[in-house]
């Protein structure tokens, strides 16, 4: 019997040792699963609110088997990221600061690969009276019933210093305004969210405000809406999206590869078709289109929208 004891208290220790690790057991023939490589992207808002990029994020994980890491931060924001080496790849919507980043050193392979129209949302009721205007007379109007203390026209912006930010700016310019002497801080009719741009078309939802947004999001929150599109025509409310490496010179640590395979993933004819139909089921029109076939169109050279990167 104590035989018995002393074998049953030794199985049991043997079985400890084993769920402990305190024993070692012989190497397995198997060799372990390498660890995916991992692509870190800092995007616009727009791209990421829309779902677009979950789409195709799976479809690149899936063929490079690769994890992407994604932050979504507005296109100034984003570029900060990329000014730290933060990130392998942006993918913005601001052609000045691009060419800013790019001259600066920091930036390389630029390829547009995508484009959608701006539009100015606001109450079905319209109170300030600027549907089917050109966006600089409506801006122009806003700002009048605004300053002349009309309580039903407010204007929100994404006061957040992305492309949508940007993009606004330059229609109050366009209108003949200072944007920091004659528009910020000139009143309550002109409030800033600092926040994406989800966010912000719900903020004017809530005040039943006007505000600028680009289609793409628009679209994607509509059914949480009761803001209307008043004006969506005019050609400064084009809206170009693109994609650049983060210059490995300046960032060697950068993962240079894979940002040169999510570039030409980017331009490449099936994600242009996902691109150029995406939206189409759900909201009878695409979110955006594919800038394959677009290049004179929206102003850039077909290498940038057609050529890979080596």
């Amino acid at each position: 019997m104590r035989r018995r004891t002393l074998f049953v208290a030794a199985a049991f220790m043997v079985a400890f040792m084993l769920i402990c690790g305190c024993i070692g057991t012989a190497p397995s023939d198997t060799p372990a699963a390498a660890e995916k490589q991992q692509l870190r992207i800092a995007t616009t808002t727009s791209l990421y609110d829309t779902k677009l990029l979950d789409r195709l994020s799976a479809m690149f994980e899936e063929e490079y088997d690769a994890e992407v890491l994604i932050i979504s931060a507005g296109t100034g924001k984003a570029i900060e990221y990329g000014q730290r080496g933060d990130v392998d790849v942006l993918m913005v919507h601001d052609r000045a600061r691009e060419d800013a980043f790019l001259a600066d050193g920091y930036g390389i392979n630029r390829r547009v690969f995508a484009y959608n129209y701006f539009i100015v949302v606001g109450p079905e009721s319209d109170p300030a009276g600027i549907k089917g205007m050109e966006p600089e007379e409506a801006f122009t109007v806003i700002r009048e019933k605004g300053m002349a203390g009309d309580a039903d026209v407010v204007f929100v912006s994404r006061g957040d210093a992305s492309g949508t930010h940007s993009k606004e700016q330059a229609i109050w310019k366009a209108a003949g305004f200072n944007y920091s002497s004659d528009i910020q801080g000139s009143g309550d009719w002109y409030q800033e969210a600092g926040t994406g741009m989800g966010a912000t078309l719900m903020m004017a939802n809530e005040k039943q405000a006007y505000t600028l947004s680009d289609i793409g999001t628009y679209l994607a929150y509509k059914g949480d809406l009761t803001l209307v599109p008043l004006v969506d025509e005019g050609d400064v409310l084009l809206n170009v999206y693109s994609v650049m490496q983060i210059n490995p010179e300046k960032y060697p640590d950068i993962n240079s590869a894979i940002a040169k395979d999510w570039i030409n993933f980017m331009i490449s004819d099936d994600v242009q078709d996902v691109i150029a139909s995406f939206g189409v089921d759900e909201y009878g029109q695409p979110l955006f289109y594919a800038a394959r076939d677009g290049w004179e169109k929206i102003g850039v050279p077909q290498a940038e929208v057609k050529d890979p990167v080596l």
